[in-house]
């Protein structure tokens, strides 16, 4: 079995990778525990976006609204195959977590949230292409919906990864200017913005103008 997320592929990969799998009797899983619930904005979950079906998808987070709570769904097929002792969970089911689980999906299409995603994202990742194209050491930004990133380069002509010390002084910036984001990436050179989804544009203006002030900074120093 081979696990594959669903969140940021090229196009056409993960519905390739799909075929090939399934070619060789695999079973094809969609992580969609920071993409689902319409955080990416045109859709509720991240593989929709793909074009492909998976067999069995994880989700959390966003199902709880902070509660603990997760969930798998799975096709008629995988599920038949959860027989005997072999499966055991616990907390499977608490009537509590069904109850908050049930009324975050309420407020989730109530507040129009997936719409709200799509909307500010646009908006967001318009602002911070502009940034891209003011600070050498900004190599690229992209994302879906309140799913962004932001690759940090030594130079856009070598995009060598900006080193962790250069990331952690611009990371720490921003942290006491009061915005918080995530790092990742395979050089751990990409800033993560996954904000909480019920956010406003005068919450993402503020995100920008902390940004762009840690960038200046930054540049200032170098």
């Amino acid at each position: 079995m081979r696990r594959l997320t669903a969140g940021h592929c090229l196009k056409g990969f993960l519905k390739r990778a799909f075929e090939l799998i399934r070619a060789k009797g695999g079973i094809c899983i969609a992580d969609e525990v920071q993409t689902g619930f319409g955080r990416l904005g045109s859709h509720a979950w991240g593989f929709e976006s793909h074009d492909v079906a998976p067999d069995i998808v994880t989700m959390a987070k966003g199902i709880g609204n902070g509660f603990p709570m997760g969930a798998v769904v799975t096709t008629p097929e995988v599920v038949k195959s959860f027989v005997g002792p072999k499966h055991l969970n616990t907390f499977a089911g608490t009537p509590l977590a069904c109850a908050v689980a049930s009324k975050v999906l309420d407020v989730i299409d109530e507040d129009k949230t997936q719409e709200r995603c799509q909307e500010l994202g646009r908006y967001f990742i318009l602002e911070l292409a502009k940034l891209r194209d003011q600070f050498e050491f900004v190599g690229d930004v992209r994302g879906k919906g309140l799913m962004l990133g932001i690759e940090m380069v030594e130079d856009k002509e070598s995009r060598t990864p900006l080193n962790n010390q250069d990331m952690t002084s611009i990371w720490e910036d921003m942290k006491e200017m009061g915005v918080l984001v995530g790092r990742g990436g395979l050089h751990v050179n990409t800033f993560r913005i996954k904000p909480p989804m019920c956010i406003n544009k005068e919450d993402v203006d503020y995100a920008l103008a902390v940004i762009s002030r840690a960038f200046s900074n930054f540049s200032s120093r170098n």
